[in-house]
């Protein structure tokens, strides 16, 4: 899986769609991707070396339904 990080396409794996991964940003420019669970659950490293292929914590983030046009009145 790919996901889209300052404009550049990066494999990431199952970060790319789980809830719990977050962009970070450092001040130098970097972007990385904050594991979430790792606040809470000493089992998840902060900053996993990507791509990701297999993860105990992973929840596939919810997606949106499709948007639907209202009808003219």
């Amino acid at each position: 899986m790919l996901a889209a990080m300052d404009g550049v396409a990066i494999p990431v794996g199952l970060c790319a769609e789980c809830r719990y991964a977050r962009p970070v940003t450092s001040g130098r420019g970097s972007t990385f991707l904050l594991c979430r669970r790792s606040e809470s659950d000493p089992r998840f490293v902060r900053y996993p070396r990507l791509p990701v292929i297999d993860c105990a914590g992973f929840e596939r983030t919810a997606s949106l339904p499709d948007q639907v046009p209202e009808p003219a009145p």
